[in-house]
């Protein structure tokens, strides 16, 4: 059986790992705030192709201006959900000292360990609900703009850009850790969830928000230019597969007209490099930090010049970091089977493997089993991740080992559970009557332990029992006692979950 531990849950993150929060969270402001100034250069470029021709545009134009809105709603609700739980874990004063108004940025804020807020706001106060149906309505109206389409030229396009949408704003199950079970997406997303990490995925989600509208945008231009192509009106666009990278990984965009003349192949350059005929871009990441780039596109004009259209890109690369929660204790025990969950973020778990030195490890689930080697002191967890069809290392963690804590004894009887005092004379002869090995109800660990004998003695007599209940020869020595007799439960032995016997405290009872 595998121990379980949710009051001190806190303590099973290290500051190393909420800092690595942090840390994401701040790329993902950058790839935020990156989107959000090529998205609006690109709602200037529709408003002017609009006036320029509206008969051409107005429909496509009112449609970006009706998803900029909800796009705009959408990211705000989540902005305001993200300050509210901060206000709930260390009040409004704190947070606006801090000037959190924007929902973004987590570093310097206190209270961002706090295990609570998540589930109260998000759960109890039933705000994960509401988040539930508005990304739900949101990836709707997205889906319903792509189904007006009939194109059958687009329907490629269109298809892969629904499955997109459905997977980015999806509200199926998810694991709840806290739970250990598939459970609803609200209490997968806010149940025992670490404040810090849930404001982290939040922005991942508002990320995905302005990427999604920068995608539409071009979708909606492109539409309406699909069948000219109007050289002097030409507007360079960069598609990232992802604004946010970790290092050592792979920075994939494509770089498109927002209109193509199918009877020309365009020259695509990177500085002065030609890049191959499909504008596809890709470099590994070196370094952390916000990267930008520039190129340009050639294409034929209508004097058989090639005219060259410049643009400029960005991508944030960010720091690998992983997450590592001991689901049992923030130490490791000797002997025993310590249940651990492990998870990278963007990192699917098939490509997730865990070392240790001083240990082994094996999977369970979807989860991890670590078991300490009898003479281990100390045993280092390495996380490492399959990037790109490269093994990277994510991180590492220092553990504690210790032996198993001895139990304390206790005669369970009448609704009672007594490690010393009065007792009925019934309750002691009852049959339902039991010894047993515990912490106690106060004891921050629950686990098995098996008692295999002890003995009752009463003035100079002594008879042994060799499990956890008395015997009938026990039991005679008791029938007969008087009120306030003294009956004394020793030589007490048991078993624990690491196989080794453990002799306990005896027990002194009175009856009334």
């Amino acid at each position: 059986m595998y121990l379980v531990l949710t009051a001190m849950l806190a303590l099973n993150v290290s500051t190393d790992i909420l800092n690595g929060f942090v840390m994401v969270d701040d790329s993902l402001f950058s790839s935020i705030s990156a989107t959000e100034e090529r998205n609006a250069n690109m709602y200037k470029s529709f408003e002017q192709q609009k006036n320029d021709k509206p008969e051409k545009y107005a429909i496509p134009y009112e449609e970006a201006m009706e998803m900029r809105q909800k796009s705009d709603s959408l990211f705000n609700y989540i902005a305001k959900f993200k300050r509210d739980m901060a206000v709930l874990a260390i009040g409004e004063e704190k947070v606006s000292e801090h000037n959190y108004t924007t929902g973004y940025a987590v570093r310097g804020l206190g209270g961002t360990s706090n295990l609570d807020v998540t589930g109260q706001y998000g759960i109890v106060q039933g705000n994960g609900e509401i988040m539930q149906k508005r990304i739900e309505e949101y990836r709707d109206f997205l889906l319903s703009i792509l189904a007006k389409d009939q194109n059958p030229m687009n329907q490629a396009e269109i298809h892969k850009m629904r499955d997109q949408f459905n997977m980015l704003f999806t509200c199926d199950s998810l694991y709840n850790n806290h739970e250990g079970k598939m459970d609803t997406w609200v209490n997968g997303m806010f149940d025992g969830m670490v404040l810090n990490a849930t404001i982290t995925v939040l922005s991942k989600m508002q990320n995905d928000i302005r990427a999604t509208e920068g995608q539409m945008i071009q979708y909606l231009m492109g539409n309406a230019d699909a069948m000219d192509l109007r050289v002097n009106k030409l507007q360079a666009y960069v598609i990232p597969k992802s604004d946010y990278v970790m290092r050592g990984a792979k920075y994939s965009a494509k770089i498109i007209l927002a209109a193509i003349d199918s009877t020309q192949r365009p020259e695509y350059y990177i500085g002065d490099q030609r890049i191959n005929d499909d504008g596809l871009y890709e470099v590994v990441a070196a370094g952390s930090g916000p990267k930008k780039y520039n190129g340009k596109i050639g294409v034929l004009s209508a004097t058989g010049d090639m005219d060259y259209l410049p643009f400029e890109g960005s991508y944030t690369v960010g720091e690998p970091s992983a997450t590592i929660s001991n689901l049992d204790m923030n130490i490791m025990y000797r002997g025993f089977d310590n249940k651990f969950s492990v998870s990278v973020p963007g990192v699917s778990n098939d490509k997730v493997s865990v070392s240790a030195t001083g240990a082994s490890v094996s999977r369970s689930g979807s989860n991890w089993v670590v078991k300490p080697t009898e003479s281990a002191k100390e045993v280092v967890l390495t996380v490492m991740a399959n990037m790109d069809g490269k093994n990277q290392s994510m991180g590492s963690n220092k553990y504690k080992v210790k032996s198993l804590p001895k139990p304390s004894s206790f005669f369970v009887a009448g609704g009672e559970s007594l490690s010393e005092g009065f007792i009925k004379k019934k309750d002691l002869l009852s049959n339902e009557a039991y010894i047993e090995a515990s912490y106690g109800p106060d004891g921050i660990l629950d686990l098995p332990w098996k008692i295999t004998g002890f003995d009752i003695v009463i003035g100079n007599n002594a008879k042994h029992s060799s499990s956890g209940k008395l015997t009938e020869e026990q039991k005679s020595l008791i029938k007969n006692l008087p009120s306030g007799a003294q009956v004394t439960l020793q030589t007490i032995r048991a078993v624990g979950a690491d196989g080794k016997t453990q002799s306990l405290s005896p027990i002194a009872l009175r009856l009334k």
